[in-house]
């Protein structure tokens, strides 16, 4: 069962496409009708689990959000960067090429976490830090 639909409205960022959210389900915070952020296509947000990409944020790319994990504010997950478990992205942060964001780790602010990076456990990325 799918938890989320694209509403139909679409901007355009960095040459790429995205497409807005609705919940369809209830699940864990998110309910029904609930409007979240912005992916390029349906392979950027896992349809199992609590996972959610809410207000601004944006993923795209072979980016992918999963498990329990939890991407808002203006964030974006780009690249082949995957973020899961019960991590969280947020605030103008960035996740990008092979990144990592799992576990409990929270990245927030205008922190950067690239390349090949892994963040994970109980980790805190914040501020204007870079990983």
């Amino acid at each position: 069962m799918k938890k989320y639909k694209f509403t139909g409205e679409t901007k355009e960022e960095y040459g790429v496409k995205f497409r807005r959210i609705e919940a369809v389900i209830d699940f864990g915070d998110v309910n029904k009708g609930d409007i979240g952020g912005w992916i390029e296509g349906e392979e950027n947000l896992s349809q199992n689990g609590n996972a959610w990409v809410s207000d601004d944020a944006r993923v795209y790319g072979d980016a992918l959000v999963s498990g329990d994990a939890q991407v808002s504010g203006d964030a974006q997950v780009s690249g082949n960067a995957l973020v899961s478990g019960n991590a969280q992205v947020s605030g103008d942060s960035l996740v990008s090429g092979d990144a990592q964001v799992s576990g409990d780790a929270w990245v927030y602010g205008d922190a950067l976490v690239s390349g090949h990076a892994r963040v994970y456990g109980d980790a805190l990325v914040s501020g204007h830090a870079r990983v």
